[in-house]
């Protein structure tokens, strides 16, 4: 209890002389639990004016903010967002919740299938519609039947659930993609995520998600584009990188270092830099993959500390992957803090 609330009680036990045995003991133990309910009260208060007195230090501005609502086709910008624990939303649009996979449930990625990045996905009326070159447009309602198979999932080695989004969609993948059979399937809030115990066993956090690589969040800097690009012969636009949040009015890879951020209420904790893979070679433009660029060029400068080699491995670093501490709003024009 501490030695405050042991005094308190102090007081009230002459008061009690005069009671019988069993009266003095039931009243000590009641006034023992609200005094130590005071105490914990005083804890948490003082906790949470500390947590409020952090000092807000700006550090940027959010100038896009992009909604990927089908793992690797194209991006949706949005002008704001709700931010949930498993990533940004708006409407019946979520980041990530629909996935490609073969009919053995296996993830189908731009790193197996490049064209997949010219697929691009609009949400109006309930209906989502998905357009790409030389095929017919696709409309799917956005809420599937529960007679709709659920699949058993694979990303990354970890499984996963998926509802099947139907045969006409999966035909219209086959057909576009031309090189094997393909399905679509779309999480619901139903099922299980994939945990961050088992994606990240390196790091603390605690958070789910459905079908995004590793985190709910990925944020890099206009600048850290701009200084990648000195060092290119073709220059490369930020949604190669495929990001959830773009800041500006900070220095190149300055995002590196910062902890926790707050964006309009939404609070974020940065989890691991984004470790990146031939997918940065796939142009969002053409759907061609290349292999080589900006992969080659990040390796010669933005390898990570030889004592993060265990985590990242030889994969050069460019972004930053945050996890939703308190969900809320945020939109394009808000000023970014850093937490110190």
């Amino acid at each position: 209890m501490g030695a405050a609330g042991s005094s308190m009680l102090a007081r009230f036990v002459p008061l009690l002389s005069h009671r019988p045995a069993q009266a003095r003991a039931v009243w000590l133990g009641g006034a023992a639990l609200g005094l130590a309910a005071v105490a914990l009260g005083t804890v948490v208060w003082r906790r949470t004016r500390s947590r409020r007195r952090r000092r807000l230090q700006q550090v940027g501005t959010v100038t896009k903010l992009w909604i990927y609502p089908v793992k690797s086709c194209k991006g949706v910008p949005v002008s704001e967002a709700e931010c949930t624990a498993m990533g940004l939303r708006s409407g019946n649009l979520r980041d990530r919740f629909w996935l490609v996979i073969k009919e053995d449930g296996h993830m189908v990625t731009a790193r197996q299938e490049p064209r997949l990045v010219l697929v691009s996905v609009t949400y109006e009326n309930d209906r989502l519609t998905f357009k790409a070159p030389g095929v017919e447009q696709l409309v799917l309602q956005s809420k599937l039947p529960s007679s709709n198979r659920i699949h058993d999932c694979r990303i990354f080695g970890l499984d996963i659930k998926g509802r099947d989004c139907g045969d006409e969609a999966a035909q219209w993948f086959t057909n576009y993609l031309k090189t094997d059979s393909f399905r679509l399937v779309q999480f619901e809030k139903s099922m299980k995520g994939r945990t961050s115990k088992n994606l990240l066993p390196f790091f603390a956090q605690s958070y789910q998600v459905a079908y995004p690589d590793c985190s709910p969040l990925l944020m890099i800097s206009e600048a850290s584009l701009a200084d990648l690009n000195t060092r290119l012969e073709k220059k490369l636009k930020m949604d190669q990188f495929r990001p959830n949040i773009v800041v500006t009015g900070c220095d190149a890879f300055e995002e590196d270092t910062w902890d926790e951020i707050l964006i309009g209420n939404v609070e974020m904790k940065r989890v691991m830099a984004c470790p990146r893979c031939i997918f940065t070679t796939v142009d969002p433009d053409t759907g061609v993959i290349d292999r080589k660029e900006p992969l080659e060029t990040l390796k010669s400068y933005r390898l990570c500390d030889p004592s993060e080699r265990e985590i990242y491995k030889a994969s050069p670093l460019f972004g930053i992957y945050y996890s939703v501490e308190k969900i809320g709003s945020l939109k394009v024009g808000d000023p970014v803090y850093r937490m110190v």
